[in-house]
């Protein structure tokens, strides 16, 4: 019901920056984009998928991992349907597949990010990101 897209995904090298971007092309019947609480992950070969960042349905709420936290910044623009991941100072250890994510559009407006990938329905198909040391 939810369609997610990622793209901004490169090969960048150490230190460089890049921002993926992931727009929802279609919401379930009767709600709103603004509805949903969105995050992003990631998944290294031959790792599980762990979480990076995440966005309360006001914007107000973004928890980070902490390898991300400080270098990466999490947005929304409702308006656009779209949220984004800037990502600065790249690691070599920041490469792997991209994901974002929306739950399922239930919460009151007040509730906060959610880094739980349990509390995702809904999962674009990755943008991948290389760092080269």
């Amino acid at each position: 019901q939810v369609q997610l897209v990622e793209s901004g995904g490169g090969l960048v090298q150490t230190g460089g920056s890049l921002r993926l971007s992931c727009t929802t092309s279609r919401v379930a019947p009767g709600l709103t984009y603004s509805r949903y609480r969105l995050g992003w992950f990631r998944q290294a070969p031959g790792k599980e998928r762990e979480f990076v960042a995440a966005i309360s349905r006001s914007g107000n709420s973004t928890p980070y991992s902490d390898s991300t936290k400080g270098r990466f910044t999490i947005s929304r623009d409702n308006a656009k349907k779209t949220i984004y991941l800037q990502m600065n100072n790249l690691q070599p250890s920041d490469s792997g597949d991209y994901y974002c994510a929306a739950d399922r559009g239930t919460s009151i407006s007040s509730t906060p990010a959610t880094t739980s990938i349990q509390d995702y329905a809904y999962w674009g198909q990755g943008t991948q990101v290389t760092v080269s040391s």
